[in-house]
């Protein structure tokens, strides 16, 4: 195992734990009915309609208050949700969701065949983990039709100021370095109220999604400005698969 490998890995060890450790507090400190996500996946779901959506894929689903939401308002549409630690499966377990509902995986290596499910979404989890443009390719190949996010825009957080050197330092192709200097070259941050995360924009994803997607629509989930990439804290992206299953131009 390389040095890289080994960091990740200690990584992926302190966020398992720091889950292990929270999972029986986990709804009432990380769910709230008006969060962004909650927001998020009430837009999702207003969609599933108008894009025909048949069949749904969550990724990192944690105790499942997604899946729990589809059950109630989309009940039509299965739903599966992957999420790697035990301990918040469990939770969600004891709510109600069967085994083969929430399941065990990982964002990056997901054991499905290419277009397994209409539609592949995430909420929140992306800035958990190491490689968060691997999960994003991963959502992109085994979705059918469509993928929905909602997760943080990094370079919308904090002060005006702060956003302005953020952006500058990314513009300029230094955010990498920049973040390696903050974390001490861990690449990674920990708080007590989310536990391991990574610094992410869904921005940096969107070349990606815009050479795999036909359509792509990204709203800001919290107050922003009319630029979202400069302003909005969190955003949610749409991005609708080609007819074909194809790529195309951005």
């Amino acid at each position: 195992m390389d040095a890289v490998d080994a960091a990740t890995q200690k990584a992926v060890e302190i966020q398992r734990a720091y889950y292990a450790e929270t999972a029986n507090r986990y709804d009432d400190t990380h769910l709230h009915e008006d969060d962004e996500h909650h927001f998020a996946l009430q837009i999702m779901i207003s969609l599933l309609q108008q894009l025909g959506i048949t069949s749904i894929l969550d990724i990192g689903s944690g105790t499942g208050r997604g899946l729990m939401k589809l059950n109630c308002q989309a009940p039509g549409v299965p739903a599966v949700g992957v999420e790697p630690s035990p301990e918040l499966r469990r939770i969600g377990h004891s709510k109600g969701l069967a085994a083969d509902q929430l399941i065990e995986g990982d964002a990056m290596s997901l054991a499905l065949a290419d277009g397994s499910f209409d539609l592949v979404c995430e909420f929140g989890a992306l800035h958990h983990i190491p490689d968060p443009s691997k999960a994003v390719s991963e959502m992109l190949r085994v979705a059918r039709k469509a993928i929905f996010i909602s997760d943080t825009n990094n370079f919308g957080q904090g002060s005006p100021l702060s956003r302005l050197v953020k952006q500058s330092i990314n513009a300029a192709g230094l955010w990498p370095l920049a973040d390696w200097i903050k974390t001490r070259g861990k690449g990674y941050s920990i708080s007590e109220g989310d536990g391991l995360f990574y610094s992410y924009s869904v921005f940096n994803d969107l070349k990606l999604i815009r050479e795999r997607c036909e359509s792509v629509r990204i709203l800001g989930t919290r107050d922003s400005g009319p630029n979202l990439y400069r302003t909005a804290p969190q955003v949610a992206l749409l991005g609708i698969k080609p007819r074909s299953g194809g790529t195309t131009e951005s």
